[in-house]
């Protein structure tokens, strides 16, 4: 397993933010970190594709458009 810090990435918050509830999201690389605002300690990580098949996914559930 590799340790990678996170402390100097660009993590950007949800515009859907509850006050102190967000979830975050940041380029590690080639992949996808994700993490909560109230544990910035742990995150999880996502390959670019895996990524944008999920925001997409997202996409279709907000728009009520099927799944491709």
């Amino acid at each position: 397993m590799t340790v990678i810090s996170t402390a100097d990435l660009a993590w950007r918050k949800s515009r859907r933010c509850e006050a102190t509830t967000c979830v975050e999201v940041a380029s590690i690389g080639p992949a996808v970190g994700v993490r909560n605002s109230t544990d910035p300690d742990v995150h999880l990580e996502f390959s670019g594709t895996a990524w944008t098949a999920f925001v997409a996914g997202l996409d279709r559930t907000r728009t009520g458009r099927p799944a491709e």
